[in-house]
């Protein structure tokens, strides 16, 4: 049952992302807000195809927490539901991703033409300013802009070094930060082609101040609160990690 409604899902997704792929790089032409009110009527269909085909249901904690102004949004990264997940909750919001991705057919053309902040990650400075440059247009054109600090997806109960991207960006333009932790990969495996029913809950911390802070500073504040929430939303990921380090750790004392 999982494989046939996994398949169902997987060719309609692909059936809408083909036009919806043709159709935004025609309207570059015109004013941001048409590319993002059709991408809005994608992502809509994509979150109602999980729903009711696959039986993935969103949960957020923490929408009282979100500004009314858009900021720089920080979140763990863990499968591709977040790539389409946050977009539903920050809108209009765009991700810095990595400009490989660009070149996919259809999927690729639609990032583009939405003015996602595609950066090169051995680019070095150069990649930094021009995260810098795009990101601060971004947030003053009024569009979230969504990082994810590890820079690539992190598999459940792990975590990977934060990178000092974004709070290079946050210091930079003065914006505000958004911690977000979310357990996805426990209904959707990374680079998994069957999905499972189940329920993602999406936990949106309190507002961090840049004021005053350093860079170093920021991403620890930032890390500390994403990967204590996601022992509060996944602690099941987190105790087997702990059990095995443990049992690791006996069997060296015994050996």
């Amino acid at each position: 049952m999982i494989f046939m409604r996994s398949l169902i899902f997987w060719f309609c997704v692909i059936l809408m992302t083909i036009p919806t792929g043709i159709i935004l790089p025609a309207f570059v032409v015109l004013p941001a807000s048409a590319r993002f009110f059709t991408v809005r009527q994608w992502w809509r269909t994509f979150m109602w195809l999980a729903r009711y085909v696959v039986g993935v249901k969103m949960v957020v904690k923490g929408r009282e927490n979100i500004p009314a102004r858009p900021v720089l949004v920080l979140s763990k990264h863990e499968s591709a539901w977040e790539t389409v997940g946050l977009q539903s909750i920050f809108v209009p919001g765009v991700f810095v991703l990595k400009k490989e991705l660009l070149k996919i057919p259809f999927f690729g053309w639609g990032l583009a033409a939405l003015g996602m902040i595609a950066i090169d990650r051995d680019g070095g400075r150069k990649a930094l300013q021009k995260l810098f440059e795009q990101g601060k247009a971004r947030l003053e054109a009024g569009i979230w802009v969504i990082v994810f600090p590890e820079g690539t997806r992190v598999p459940p109960g792990e975590r990977a070094r934060y990178k000092s991207g974004a709070a290079y960006l946050a210091l930079k333009t003065g914006t505000p930060v958004l911690p977000v932790a979310h357990n996805a990969a426990d209904v959707w495996p990374k680079k998994a082609f069957h999905i499972c029913p189940g329920t993602i809950t999406v936990s949106i911390g309190p507002v961090i101040a840049t004021e005053g802070q350093k860079d170093a500073q920021l991403n620890a504040s930032v890390e500390a609160w994403i990967e204590h929430e996601m022992r509060v939303i996944a602690p099941h990921r987190y105790a087997a990690s702990v059990d095995d380090k443990n049992r690791g750790n006996a069997d060296e004392q015994t050996s």
